[in-house]
């Protein structure tokens, strides 16, 4: 029987809108804000802002078109524009009392309950406690917490993945940072799935107690060789929209990028918190070489005394 031509229009129009938001939400951009100090170090090392482009160029090459990147330096000035829509924040900055978002902690909260990643950096995934450590805790499953972890440089050596998607394509590899562990994280890991761990050695352990340096459980956990997770991904419950964290603390040296293992790992984590596919051998892109990295670094990084070293 034909539908009156009234009828005919209203259930084209409730078609379509039913089925519309399936097709164009496959074709909306994931948006990363990337948020960061300059730098904080010489040359080559906490290379927060180069660093954050190097991540936001590679997911965009991975991802043709699906990417949106976003990059400030500092706390955005119009943070409501700046994170709107956005699927995963990037914190690689200085951590501790000068964390970028410290200050804005209740705000950022409301952001994380949309169901947003998180994932923190190197020296990012250092907060004080307080507000600021409770809050990474809800959001990324664990942190750095003075008087509990270390931030030694060791070289580690990761043997064996569990079965998540961050892991996706890694394969054994040792690598040389300053690799900080003994994280605080959430009672019995609950939601936590640590992606990179190793057996720090003694050596570790080589200096006095202090904020950072060591404390009587991280020398009884080293001294009974109990793996350390360097980086770990974190599972959200409901009243987080089951968003997702991801927590790396290498990235000390710029020059470490070169490693496939390494980088594979990062933009694992990224694209994870940011719910995007990961190809089952792991993000693979090609291999920068060490004048594209110093290029970048001094690009993004500053003038300012900071050139590459010369070469002999």
């Amino acid at each position: 029987m034909d539908l009156p031509k009234k009828s005919l229009t209203a259930f084209v129009i409730l078609t379509i809108a039913i089925f519309l938001p399936s097709f164009t939400k496959a074709d909306e951009k994931k948006v990363l804000c990337f948020v960061a100090h300059k730098t904080s170090h010489g040359f080559g090392k906490h290379e927060y802002f180069a660093g954050c482009h190097l991540m936001g160029d590679w997911l965009a090459e991975t991802y043709p078109g699906k990417i949106e990147s976003r990059y400030s330096i500092g706390w955005p000035t119009d943070e409501d524009k700046f994170f709107k829509g956005a699927d995963s924040v990037i914190f690689f900055c200085t951590g501790g009392g000068r964390h970028l978002v410290l200050g804005h902690e209740e705000k950022f909260d409301k952001l994380m309950k949309t169901g947003a990643g998180i994932a923190c950096f190197h020296y990012g995934v250092e907060i004080t406690k307080g507000t600021g450590g409770q809050g990474m805790l809800n959001w990324m499953g664990g942190y750095f917490e003075t008087h509990w972890s270390v931030n030694p440089h060791w070289i580690a050596e990761f043997k064996v993945y569990p079965d998540h998607p961050a892991a996706n394509g890694l394969k054994p590899f040792k690598s040389d940072d300053e690799w900080y562990f003994h994280m605080r994280f959430k009672e019995n890991m609950k939601g936590v799935t640590p992606i990179l761990s190793a057996i720090a050695p003694a050596e570790t352990m080589k200096r006095k107690d202090g904020a950072h340096s060591g404390n009587p459980t991280v020398r009884k956990a080293v001294a009974a060789g109990k793996p350390q997770h360097v980086a770990w991904a974190y599972q959200r419950g409901q009243d987080y929209k089951n968003g997702r964290g991801f927590g790396f603390t290498g990235l000390h040296y710029h020059h470490n990028w070169k490693d496939d293992n390494f980088r594979k790992c990062v933009l694992n984590g990224i694209a994870w918190t940011a719910q995007l596919e990961i190809p089952k051998n792991g993000i693979e892109v090609d291999r920068p070489t060490q004048e594209f990295l110093d290029a970048n670094a001094f690009k993004y990084g500053g003038a300012q005394g900071r050139k590459p070293p010369t070469k002999k």
